[in-house]
Parts: structure tokens; C-alpha cells; sequence
């Protein structure tokens, strides 16, 4: 039996909160990926990144999951119940070109 997510009746379509990770432009830092948290907009970097943003907003907000993000990618990530999420075609729009920072 395949893994089930208890929260993707919980996403929500969003709108990013910046055009690249926003604790990285804020503080200057290099990002590699980015994740869209699909509760709130956060757009954050991913656990390959130096700084770990996405993770880092999960666990100061409890939000479920986050999404793909640079490029779209079409899939989710729940990290309560660690399991990936084929998001078909529900992907979050990107509002023009995202920097390159690796």
C-alpha cells in the first residue's frame, strides 16, 4: 500500500511571497532550490541550499507542504508525514524570472 498524506485537503493555491527564497534576499545568501509552501506563499530554499529556508518555515509555522518550486516541478512534499505528492498540474504559478544563485 502506498504512502498517504493526511494534509492535501490542506493546500491551498497561493501566491509566492517573493521571486526567489525571501530569507536569502534578505540576508544576502546563495539558494540552490526553491519551495513554495502551499499554505502560505513562502517561498523558501530547499535542504540542499546552505540555509535550509523551506525546512526552517515548516518548523516555525507546523505548515504541511511545500511545493517544487524553481522550476515548477509538479510534485509536493509533506513533512509531517514524509511522503511526496504528484500535484497534477496544480502547480503555483511563477511571477517572472527567478536569479540564479548557486
Amino acid at each position: 500500500m502506498a504512502p498517504v498524506c493526511r494534509h492535501v485537503a490542506g493546500i491551498q493555491r497561493v501566491t509566492p511571497s517573493a521571486r526567489g527564497c525571501e530569507d536569502c534576499l534578505r540576508i544576502g545568501s546563495a539558494w540552490f532550490h526553491l519551495r513554495v509552501c502551499r499554505t502560505c506563499g513562502h517561498v523558501g530554499c530547499c535542504d540542499q541550499s546552505p540555509m535550509r529556508h523551506a525546512t526552517a518555515h515548516f518548523h516555525a509555522t507546523e505548515h504541511p507542504i511545500i511545493e517544487g518550486y524553481d522550476p515548477p516541478e509538479g510534485w509536493g512534499w509533506c513533512y509531517v508525514d514524509a511522503v511526496m505528492i504528484d500535484l497534477e498540474g496544480d502547480t503555483t504559478p511563477q511571477d517572472g524570472p527567478i536569479p540564479r544563485y548557486y
